[in-house]
């Protein structure tokens, strides 16, 4: 007899992860013979560069790779983000104390709760935003208190509107720039006030850093430890998944202050074994080659980028033309939710996309496209969309 399995609450508790449910909703479309054009997901769908597949070909081939690797990162891997900040950012790591490997950034960015979020701790999370932020606060008993991402304030937190003691009580902060999903950026001076704002109240700040190489018009997106005083606070976590096209391959790191760095380690010393050498191998060439292989990808989207908003606009949706990521944050016409807005568009043409209030309250009114699809594609979903009565 099969016996009663529960879930434990932490589980039970959550909402529906976001792209599940768009996963969920995809399938059937497709199983009524939907054409769908899915713009989603923020997944690559330009190949990893040709030089980082040959090295993972080369480093799979060596029995020295076959084994478990050190669940920190190879020295020369870390060695290499620390080269690549300095050429990059200007920006001068410790390999040894101050980076640490990441199967991918989400594995560190929910596993830093785990390091560091005690049950009843409050945590202060930038909304809509990547849902694994406050995930890994309800996973670990902490609560989370959301700050709201408006059009008004350049989709920036108001820390000025933090309630003082709420202020007092939280223990960390979780921001993004450029931003998934509103593709706002942020400049020296916000960063400079969320340095002052985390030393006046004693509060972690953890900047998620993954799309600073998506940056268009030859705008150069900063990192967080750019500026004087971000190490005493913070820590930064970055990705080679949309940098390099290798969503897949799941690498990336996390640098800033060594007790961070070392509190994450710890956690990731008795969770995971690390990353396959042979794929580190690879994120070395990547990280050398840097901008020589980053820069095709990057036209490729600010092309794709002109297509679609213009085409957005053409059919007179609201939008601005954002300075850096691959993603598109669109206003909902007058008199729709944006689940409405969502399911109009997958049922009258076939287009894929997300709904703002998946990623957070505050993203009511939005949805997310992505440019993760060829211009061909891109410049029919206009074509389609002009072709329905919004």
């Amino acid at each position: 007899m099969t016996i009663a399995i529960k879930k434990a609450k932490r589980i039970s508790e959550l909402p529906p992860y976001l792209f599940t449910e768009i996963d969920r909703r995809k399938r059937q479309a497709l199983a009524r013979g939907v054409d769908l054009i899915d713009l989603g997901v923020g997944d690559p769908d330009i190949p990893t560069p040709a030089p980082i597949v040959e090295k993972l070909v080369e480093g799979a081939s060596r029995p020295v790779n076959h084994r478990y690797p050190s669940s920190i990162g190879m020295i020369a891997y870390r060695q290499a983000v620390s080269d690549w900040y300095q050429s990059r950012f200007g920006v001068k790591l410790d390999p040894e104390k101050e980076v640490v490997s990441l199967i991918g950034s989400k594995e560190g960015i929910a596993n830093m709760a785990a390091a560091f979020v005690d049950p009843g701790d409050l945590v202060l999370v930038a909304s809509p935003c990547y849902p694994v932020y406050h995930i890994g606060t309800i996973f670990n008993g902490g609560r989370n208190y959301f700050l709201p991402l408006t059009k008004e304030n350049l989709f920036l937190p108001d820390l000025d509107a933090i309630p003082h003691e709420v202020a007092r009580q939280a223990k960390m902060l979780w921001i993004n720039y450029p931003n998934n999903p509103t593709a706002a950026v942020a400049e020296k001076e916000f960063f400079t006030r969320v340095v002052e704002f985390a030393h006046r109240h004693n509060i972690i700040v953890c900047h998620d850093a993954a799309y600073t190489e998506m940056g268009f018009d030859g705008f150069r997106p900063m990192s967080f430890l750019q500026v004087d005083g971000a190490r005493e606070v913070g820590i930064e976590f970055h990705s080679l998944s949309k940098t390099f096209n290798m969503t897949g391959w799941r690498v990336g790191m996390a640098v800033g202050n060594q007790d961070l760095v070392s509190g994450l380690a710890q956690v990731k010393s008795n969770v995971d074994s690390g990353i396959f050498q042979a794929v580190q191998e690879a994120a070395i060439e990547a990280l050398r080659l840097g901008d020589k292989i980053v820069e095709p990808s990057r036209r490729v989207y600010q092309e794709r980028r002109d297509i679609l908003v213009d085409g957005l606009r053409a059919a007179g949706l609201d939008c601005e033309k954002p300075r850096a990521t691959f993603y598109v944050w669109v206003s909902v016409p007058k008199g729709l939710t944006s689940a409405e807005f969502t399911t109009r568009l997958l049922d009258l043409t076939g287009v894929v996309i997300t709904p703002g209030n998946g990623f957070g309250e505050p993203g009511e009114g939005y949805v997310r496209f992505t440019l993760c699809v060829d211009k061909r594609r891109l410049k029919e979903v206009a074509d389609r969309i002009q072709r329905i009565k919004i």
